[in-house]
C-alpha cells in the first residue's frame, strides 16, 4: 500500500505558526538584548504556551478526519532546486507528529513556568528563555518536516541550542566542556544521518517521505541499499538520542541548568532518534538486519544505562543515566517492528511526563538545598519538601512500572513484546529488558531513600531545607498527574490513534502470556526495591569508599566509554593531526622552503663570480674561448 499524504485544508493551513511562535520569541528576545530582560521571560512561555493551544486545535481537527485521510502537508517555499535537486520547505501533520507536537509543547510549557522560578535570580535568564524558546522550534521543525532534508534542518537547530544550553553557564570549565562534547558526539550521528540522505537522493532522486516510503515498498532497491540507510540513520539517531556507543555526551549534560536537563532529557531531543526510526519504520521494516542492529543496541544501552545509574552518586547524572536507559527500551520497542511501533511511542509520551518531573524534582531538591547534588549528603528531605517528596515519588513508581502507574502500561508490554520475538533472539533481549526492570527498581529506589528519607546528612552550610516557591512546583503536580494517569489512558487509545502511520499488525503465536511477563517483571521490581531498601535505609558513607569488585568501578567510569572514545576517536585523531601537521611542515612547506634556500644560496655564489674586475672578464672570456677552440679541433680533427 502506498505512502499518501494530502494537502492541508481549514485550521491545519496555519500549521506553520508552530514553529513562527518560539521562533520569534527567540529572535524578540535575542534582538531586543537587555531591554528584555524584566519581560523576556513572560514573552518565551507565552509562545510556548500559544504553540501548545494551538497543537491541541489542530489535533482535535485530525481526529475528527477518516483514519485514512489523517494526515495533512503543507508546501511553503522552495528550499532548494539545482538541476533534478528539488526540495520544498514543507511540513506534514499526522497522528505521529501530533502527539509529538504535544508533548513537545505541553511538556515544555511546563518546563518553562518552572524555569521562571528557577532562573529568578540569574542574570542572563531573558538569554536562557531565547534559547529555551530556539529549542522548542528547532524540536518542532525535526517532527513536522515532510521530507528528510527539513528534518535535517530541525535535527541540526537542535544541536545548536542544545549546545548552547548545556553550556550555558560557560564561565564554567566543565559546562563549557559538556557543551562541546555534547556537539562534537551529535555530529557523529549527524554525519550518519546526512549520508542516508544521500543515499536516499541517490536510490530514489527524493527525499520526501511519500516518495522513499513508496520506493522502499516497491522492493526495487538492493537490500544491502536498504540496510546501509537503516544503519546509517541509526548511526544518527544513536547520537540525538544518546545510544550506544554515543552515549556519554548525555549524562555530562547536566552541567546545564535543571530546566534543561528536563527539556533535554525529558519530552524533546533524547526522543528524536526514536521519532526518526518510527518515522522511517518502512524502511526498517523492510530490513531485517536493521531491524537486529536496532534491538541489539536498544537492549546493550539500557543495561549501560542501568549498571552506571546503580553506582552514580549525583542526583542528576542518576537520572541521566536512567533516561539513557529508558530511551533503549524505546529503541528496543521500535527495533522489533509490528505494534512494537506504537508501544515505543507510548513509553516514550509517559516517559515526557515522569522523567520531567523527576528533573524538575530533583531542581527542586538542589534549590533547597543549595544547589548541592551528592545524595550522600542529603537524607531526611522530605519533612521539609512535601510537595517536591510527593510528586518525585509518584515519577520513581512510575518510572519503575509499579502498577498502577504509567510505567506499568508502558513498559512491561515491551517486555513481553521482545520475550514474543522468534527464536533465541526473544530470550536474549527479553531477558535484557527484565533484567533492565530490576536494576532501574534498585537504582531509583536507592535514589529516592538516600534523598528523602534515612538520616539527615546535611553540610554545615545547610541549616533548614525548604520547599520551592509555588511557580515550581505547580508544574510538579501536573507532571504527577500525568505519570499516574498517562499510561492508562494511551495504552489503547494512542495504538489506535497510531494505526494510520503504522498500519495493522498480524498477531503471532506467543511464548510467554502477558500475565507471565507481568509477573516475572513485578518480581523482580519488588526485588530490587528490597534491596535497596534494605543496603540505603540508613544512609550511606559519607567519604568516597574505594569499589569492591570490578563491576563497581567500572560502573563509577561510566563502563569506561570515555577511555574507550579517547582511545579509539580522539587518540587516532590527535594522532592524525599531528601526522599532518608534521607532513605540512616537513613536507609541503620543506619543499618549498628547500627550494627557495637553494635558489637563494645558489644566486648568492652566483654573485660572488662577479667581482666587478676587467682582468676577471677578460681571463673568463678567454677561457671559454679556449674551451670552444678546443671543442672544435676535437671535433674536426677526432
Amino acid at each position: 500500500m502506498d505512502t499518501v499524504f494530502a494537502p492541508a485544508t481549514g485550521a491545519l493551513s496555519w500549521m506553520w505558526l508552530l514553529i513562527a511562535l518560539p521562533l520569534a520569541g527567540a529572535t524578540v528576545l535575542l534582538l531586543l538584548g537587555r531591554r528584555a530582560d524584566r519581560w523576556g521571560h513572560l514573552l518565551g512561555t507565552a509562545t510556548v504556551g500559544a504553540a501548545f493551544v494551538l497543537g491541541l486545535v489542530f489535533f482535535l481537527q485530525l481526529s475528527g478526519l477518516p483514519d485514512d485521510a489523517r494526515s495533512a502537508t503543507l508546501d511553503l517555499f522552495t528550499f532548494v532546486e539545482s538541476g533534478s535537486l528539488n526540495i520544498s520547505a514543507g511540513l506534514l501533520f499526522d497522528p505521529l507528529s501530533a502527539v509529538f507536537v504535544l508533548l513537545i509543547t505541553g511538556v515544555g510549557f511546563l518546563i518553562h513556568v518552572y524555569a521562571i522560578g528557577y532562573m529568578s535570580h540569574d542574570e542572563g535568564r531573558r538569554r536562557f528563555f531565547a534559547f529555551f524558546n530556539l529549542f522548542v522550534a528547532a524540536m518542532l521543525l525535526l517532527v513536522l518536516g515532510d521530507n528528510y532534508v527539513m528534518m535535517f534542518v530541525g535535527w541540526e537547530g537542535v544541536g545548536v541550542a542544545s549546545y548552547l544550553l548545556i553550556s550555558f553557564w560557560f564561565n564554567r570549565p566543565s559546562a563549557a566542556t559538556a557543551g562541546k562534547k555534547a556537539f562534537l558526539a551529535n555530529r557523529v550521528g549527524d554525519a550518519g544521518f546526512l549520508i542516508a540522505i544521500f543515499l536516499m537522493f541517490a536510490s530514489f532522486g527524493s527525499t520526501d517521505f511519500q516518495t522513499v516510503f513508496n520506493g522502499t515498498a516497491a522492493n526495487n532497491l538492493a537490500s544491502g541499499t536498504v540496510l546501509a540507510i537503516g544503519l546509517f540513520l541509526l548511526l544518527g539517531a544513536c547520537g540525538k538520542s544518546g545510544q550506544f556507543p554515543l552515549q556519554t555526551w548525555l549524562p555530562d549534560a547536566m552541567e546545564g541548568p535543571t530546566p534543561v536537563s528536563a527539556l533535554i532529557h525529558a519530552a524533546t531531543m533524547v526522543t528524536a532518534g526514536v521519532y526518526l526510526i518510527a518515522r522511517s519504520h518502512p524502511i526498517f521494516s523492510a530490513n531485517e538486519t536493521a531491524q537486529l542492529v536496532v534491538v541489539s543496541i536498544g537492549a546493550l544501552t539500557l543495561l549501560i544505562g542501568c549498571v552506571i545509574g546503580c553506582a552514580k552518586d549525583d542526583i542528576k547524572r542518576v537520572l541521566a543515566y536512567s533516561t539513557v536507559s529508558q530511551i533503549g527500551y524505546m529503541f528496543l520497542a521500535v527495533g522489533l517492528g509490528g505494534a512494537a511501533y506504537a508501544l515505543g511511542i507510548i513509553h516514550l509520551l509517559a516517559h515526557g511526563f515522569f522523567k520531567a518531573g523527576l528533573f524538575l524534582g530533583a531542581g527542586s531538591v538542589m534549590h533547597g538545598m543549595n544547589d548541592q547534588v551528592d545524595i550522600r549528603r542529603f537524607g531526611g528531605l522530605w519533612k521539609y519538601m512535601k510537595s517536591t517528596w510527593f510528586t518525585f515519588l509518584l515519577g520513581y513508581l512510575a518510572i519503575i512500572g509499579l502498577p498502577p502507574l504509567s510505567g506499568f502500561f508502558t513498559k512491561d508490554p515491551i517486555i513481553l513484546a521482545a520475550f514474543n520475538r522468534e527464536g533465541w533472539q526473544g530470550w536474549v533481549f527479553g531477558g535484557a529488558a527484565l533484567l533492565g526492570a530490576g536494576l532501574t527498581a534498585f537504582y531509583m529506589t536507592r535514589l529516592f531513600i538516600l534523598t528523602f528519607h534515612g538520616p539527615k546528612r546535611w553540610t554545615d552550610d545547610i541549616e533548614h531545607p525548604h520547599e520551592s516557591p509555588a511557580i515550581m512546583t505547580i508544574p510538579l503536580w501536573i507532571l504527577a498527574v500525568g505519570s499516574v494517569a498517562a499510561g492508562g489512558l494511551m495504552s489503547t487509545s494512542v495504538v489506535n490513534w497510531l494505526t494510520p502511520v503504522f498500519g495493522h499488525t498480524e498477531h503471532h503465536e506467543e511464548k510467554m502470556s502477558h500475565w507471565t511477563a507481568t509477573g516475572l517483571t513485578m518480581a523482580l521490581v519488588v526485588l530490587g526495591v528490597v534491596i535497596a531498601f534494605l543496603l540505603f535505609r540508613r544512609g550511606t558513607a559519607l567519604a568516597e569508599q574505594p569499589a569492591r569488585t570490578h563491576i563497581v568501578r567500572a560502573a563509577r567510569q561510566n563502563l569506561y566509554a570515555d577511555r574507550f572514545n579517547e582511545l579509539v576517536l580522539e587518540l587516532p585523531g590527535r594522532l592524525l593531526t599531528r601526522a599532518l601537521v608534521w607532513v605540512d611542515n616537513r613536507g609541503v612547506d620543506g619543499v618549498v622552503n628547500g627550494l627557495a634556500a637553494a635558489v637563494g644560496g645558489g644566486s648568492a655564489r652566483l654573485r660572488r663570480s662577479q667581482t666587478g674586475f676587467v682582468r676577471s672578464y677578460a681571463l673568463s672570456i678567454l677561457s671559454g674561448a679556449v674551451v670552444v677552440v678546443a671543442a672544435l679541433l676535437v671535433v674536426t680533427f677526432g
